[in-house]
């Protein structure tokens, strides 16, 4: 019986690091790579995004900052167009001031940091951006619709603030674990941003979702874009061998 329990043991080990290593082996490698011989260095876009996280909210604390950090970052539906989309590079570092800024600033650390290294620095930004973006002209459309249609919203959603970096973190990550093939994170992570806008229905919960329809199509987009590339210089180069034959 000691040896059958041993060898049952060693067999849950073994199909735990192999599922491990088909889940985050190569995530895990590319971080490595990232980080040899630099640490925090490698991720200076991270470490600014974090700071301005924080800086912002210090700032809007204080009397003469709130009136700033709206003017310069804060951006609602009620909004004229031209005023939100203006706001909206600099709303993704403005957190809500009434939840723990931490909270945002350690998830903003820790996704964006995994993304600029293993996305890289322009598409991270690029990522963070879109979604942020679709999810700010998703709340004009959602609140038109009302909330007595599907994916529509209360029209009391074009008084809310919508800000913070809750929406470009829900879409990196889901496009890591895409290009990683992480299944049962990225599926984790889909399942919880269901589970957030069922339980609890506003617009936070609805724009997480929104970054994973973004999220999803920028990686299936990109995907078939390199894969087209290839095909079509493959086609090249054996065009060019035959015309050297010739």
């Amino acid at each position: 019986m000691p040896g059958r329990a041993t060898a049952v043991g060693s067999a849950v080990r073994s199909a735990v690091r192999s599922g491990a290593e088909r889940e985050w082996g190569g995530l895990v490698r590319a971080l490595r790579a990232g980080l040899r011989g630099r640490g925090l260095a490698a991720i200076p876009m991270t470490l600014t995004a974090t700071l301005a996280v924080l800086v912002f909210q210090i700032w809007q604390q204080t009397p003469s900052g709130a009136a700033m950090v709206e003017q310069l970052g804060v951006v609602r539906a009620s909004l004229p167009i031209g005023v939100a989309l203006s706001r909206t590079p600099l709303s993704l570092f403005v957190p809500a001031p009434d939840l723990p800024v931490w909270g945002a600033a350690a998830q903003l650390f820790f996704v964006f940091g995994i993304a600029e290294l293993t996305l890289g620095r322009w598409r991270t930004l690029a990522v963070s951006y879109a979604a942020t973006l679709a999810g700010t002209m998703y709340a004009r459309q959602g609140i038109q619709m009302g909330p007595n249609r599907f994916f529509g919203l209360s029209y009391d959603a074009a008084f809310v603030r919508d800000t913070g970096p809750s929406v470009a973190v829900v879409a990196l990550a889901v496009c890591i674990a895409w290009r990683y093939r992480a299944v049962v994170t990225g599926g984790l992570v889909v399942a919880m941003m269901i589970g957030e806008a069922v339980v609890k229905p506003n617009l936070a919960g609805a724009e997480h979702l929104i970054a994973i329809l973004t999220a999803l199509t920028l990686s299936t987009g990109g995907e078939l874009v390199r894969r087209q590339a290839q095909r079509t210089g493959a086609a090249l180069d054996a065009l060019l061998l035959v015309r050297r034959r010739t």
